[in-house]
């Protein structure tokens, strides 16, 4: 009857009952999970967002929220009988003012959209990732997205200057604020920012804006080591730290990867080196000489023995080249076979020895195995990725998938890192943030949920073991 009941708030339009259309919602884009669910709920106001949410409340019928279905850990695939709760058709702009330096959107609008939408008014707003064509603000902050520009501007989270709610009891919480001081008492918003839809569900968004970049360099610069990529980053930081905008770490096998498999990237130098960094600068001073700073930089860093080689591209075209080598590197290993994927950070000075020893501890466990880390080392972020040996069977290198991670997982813990830096615990992760979060923490986070949530209808599984997040 509840269902039945949604059916009618929603009308024709709003939602999906039949399998083969719910295919898309129910199945993880690689593959690693299928879902099921009853009913797919698309809203297109937050008032029926709040109708369906009272509805589930009073029905006892769980929801998992959705927004561009692109995350890696199962945070938004529905299992069981969970109500899939979809944000796509809740995707308007509200507001952009230019001069407040801010803008409103909803849950649904996809992020490359509202990058279009800012940047028409001469604004920038910096989240930038691989999935942002076709992931929805709603998921970027219910996870707490980083990508490639968090080293300037921080995570998502550093982005937000208010939120739109909807609560496990269906009141909505009418947090939107574009003040930049607001001492009222505790930051609400925080709460949800991360929280992966398992305290409420996020329906809008105040965003920051910043300037728009008028002049920008980016340089790929090659390394002997890992070390001399932290080395470079300090002197980053010391000369260029009020425009560096980013700082990626590249190994020479991801460049195998991307030109083997791309015939349009080529290596943009003659000779190959073990490790590369991507350097961005950036300046909304159009009179800003970026070019120049880059070469300052990079003259410095050859002249201390730092730096083996580098290229600065001179045009767009080419900066956008340099940029797809990077980008490509996640997505083309699908090319090589097996890949089994770690989302972690480090404090920055052990990075180099978190890779080493992590990839000489996966090698011992299967011989032959191909380490591509890579990533945000300027946030201490890598993504510690890896492929299978040549010529190996593909399903039994994955089975090893757990044992891998726990391998890899216990040297991150060692060094004081995280086991998801910006991917999120979602339920492929749960069991491991007991094993690695303090009982203490953990404690208060099952005070929160049991708080907001004490039906558990909200995303029930995700982040928490079910022991601390109340509910039948």
């Amino acid at each position: 009857m509840s269902i039945e009941a949604i059916k009618k708030l929603l009308g024709p339009k709003g939602f999906i009952d039949n399998a083969a259309d719910m295919a898309a919602y129910v199945e993880e884009p690689r593959g690693r999970w299928a879902g099921h669910t009853p009913l797919v709920a698309r809203p297109d106001t937050v008032a029926d967002v709040a109708k369906v949410v009272e509805i589930c409340q009073q029905s006892g019928l769980h929801i998992t929220p959705q927004g561009g279905h692109t995350g890696l850990v199962d945070g938004g695939t529905p299992h069981g009988d969970d109500i899939l709760l979809s944000l796509g058709r809740l995707n308007a702009i509200r507001d952009i003012d230019a001069a407040g330096f801010t803008m409103t959107v909803e849950a649904g609008c996809i992020l490359a959209d509202i990058q279009t939408a800012t940047i028409e008014e001469d604004r920038l707003f910096p989240l930038s990732l691989a999935a942002e064509g076709s992931c929805q603000i709603g998921g970027n902050l219910s996870t707490n997205a980083g990508g490639v520009h968090v080293l300037r501007y921080g995570n998502a989270r550093d982005l937000v200057l208010g939120l739109e709610v909807v609560l496990p009891d269906g009141r909505i919480w009418h947090g939107l604020n574009s003040l930049r001081k607001d001492n009222t008492g505790y930051d609400l918003k925080q709460l949800f920012l991360g929280a992966e839809g398992t305290l409420g569900i996020i329906t809008a968004a105040t965003l920051k804006l910043f300037p728009l970049p008028k002049r920008m360099s980016v340089a790929f610069v090659a390394l002997p080591n890992v070390e001399a990529a932290i080395t470079l980053l300090a002197l980053a930081k010391e000369s260029h730290g009020d425009t560096l905008n980013a700082f990626e770490l590249v190994p020479r096998r991801a460049i195998d990867f991307v030109t083997r498999h791309l015939a349009d990237c080529r290596d943009p130098m003659n000779t190959s080196y073990p490790w590369y960094a991507l350097v961005e600068l950036a300046s909304s001073d159009s009179s800003s000489d970026t070019n120049g700073h880059m070469e300052q930089l990079l003259e410095q860093a050859l002249g201390k023995n730092i730096i083996s080689d580098a290229v600065i591209a001179q045009s767009d075209r080419e900066q956008a080249d340099l940029w797809r080598l990077r980008e490509e590197i996640s997505g083309i290993q699908k090319f090589e076979g097996g890949s089994i994927k770690h989302d972690v950070s480090v404090p920055i000075r052990h990075i180099p020895a978190f890779i080493e020893e992590a990839s000489k501890a996966v090698e011992g466990m299967a011989p032959g195995i191909r380490p591509v880390p890579f990533g945000h080392i300027g946030d201490g972020n890598i993504h510690f990725n890896l492929s299978q040996p040549e010529g190996a069977d593909s399903d039994a290198f994955l089975d090893q998938w757990e044992a891998i991670n726990e391998v890899v997982h216990d040297i991150v813990h060692k060094f004081g890192g995280s086991i998801s830096a910006e991917h999120g615990i979602g339920r492929a992760k749960v069991d491991e943030l007991r094993r690695y979060k303090d009982p203490l923490s953990l404690e208060l986070m099952g005070r929160l949920k049991n708080a907001l949530d004490p039906a558990n209808i909200m995303n029930p599984g995700r982040i928490l073991p079910e022991d601390l997040s109340g509910g039948e």
